[in-house]
């Protein structure tokens, strides 16, 4: 059994529901408008502190934002 798969999030839902623009959010964070791109196509995945500090911006606990989807392991014959 292995662990791999891929880290998604609801950065561009969260971010919809304030009618912010990635520009709005990038400021507030001091990171670049390609950056929040980035991470809501699932291109960039955040360090833990930036992780946590969308997370606070929304009032949402990390795992709100951000979640794991194990990779379908394929059965050995």
């Amino acid at each position: 059994m292995h662990y791999f798969g891929i880290v998604n999030n609801k950065v561009y839902l969260l971010r919809a529901e304030k009618r912010w623009t990635q520009t709005d959010l990038a400021k507030v964070l001091g990171v670049t408008r390609q950056t929040i791109a980035s991470i809501e196509n699932n291109k960039f995945i955040p360090s833990l502190e930036l992780a946590f500090a969308i997370a606070h911006i929304f009032g949402k606990n990390i795992n709100e934002v951000f979640y794991f989807e194990p990779y379908e392991e394929e059965e050995e014959e």
